[in-house]
């Protein structure tokens, strides 16, 4: 019971420099049954997703907060704009360029009110962009973004297994029917052209016994002996 709960869970990554900012969005998504990662930069959550992105100047260890399995699918990203090194902005645009992750959904979150900021990261890809705080009202607009991906994934799954039967058919076809035809029609011709050359040869050899029997050469010889007798 306790495992399909955790099966049907969101997981969210929220990624955030301030530790306050992060617990009160892991909070809010918990409330909403969310599964949530949390980490404390834009190369940490790349490197999380498996894209190595490493920062020459940080040497402090990563601040990466599991819950639960790190391997689970990432159904949306939450990351705020403004953070050292790697702004949500850049993150946003490594995860749009890479082709295992632009299909999960990335939100946006800012203290600061900026038109021109809010277009630039609606037309990179982000699905919303919240101003904090990020109250429960924003994030109930997640789930449909969450969905997406569940949808999505579901699929992709089903399709695989009908082009693989699909292709198999056609392969077993390719495989068992057209070298028959072709085969048969072809060795038919071959031995039908096998059958009448050597009807032609016969023939022609005798024609020309039939003929050499027939010559004056060969038959006089037997008229004069007879005409001795």
């Amino acid at each position: 019971m306790g495992m399909a709960a955790t099966e049907s869970q969101f997981h969210v990554l929220a990624v955030d420099d301030s530790v306050i900012d992060r617990k009160l969005i892991e909070r809010l998504l918990k409330t909403s049954a969310c599964q949530v990662t949390t980490v404390d930069s834009g190369s940490k959550a790349l490197e999380f997703l498996g894209l190595q992105e490493h920062d020459k100047n940080q040497t402090n260890q990563p601040c990466v907060t599991l819950d639960n399995h790190q391997e689970a699918e990432i159904n949306l990203i939450i990351t705020d704009y403004c953070m050292p090194g790697m702004t949500g902005y850049d993150l946003l645009k490594k995860i749009k360029e890479s082709s295992s992750l632009r299909n999960i959904p990335v939100v946006i979150m800012s203290s600061e009110n900026v038109p021109s900021r809010i277009t630039r990261c609606l037309e990179e890809g982000a699905e919303e962009f919240f101003l904090k705080p990020v109250r429960l009202s924003d994030v109930n607009k997640l789930k449909p973004h969450m969905m997406k991906t569940k949808c999505k994934s579901h699929k992709q799954q089903q399709p695989e297994t009908i082009i693989t039967e699909t292709n198999q058919e056609s392969i077993d076809i390719a495989y068992v029917v057209p070298p028959q035809v072709p085969q048969t029609e072809s060795d038919n011709t071959v031995l039908q052209q096998q059958q009448q050359s050597q009807a032609n040869s016969n023939n022609k050899n005798k024609r020309k016994a039939l003929e050499e029997s027939l010559s004056p050469d060969r038959t006089r010889p037997r008229f004069s002996s007879l005409a001795a007798i």
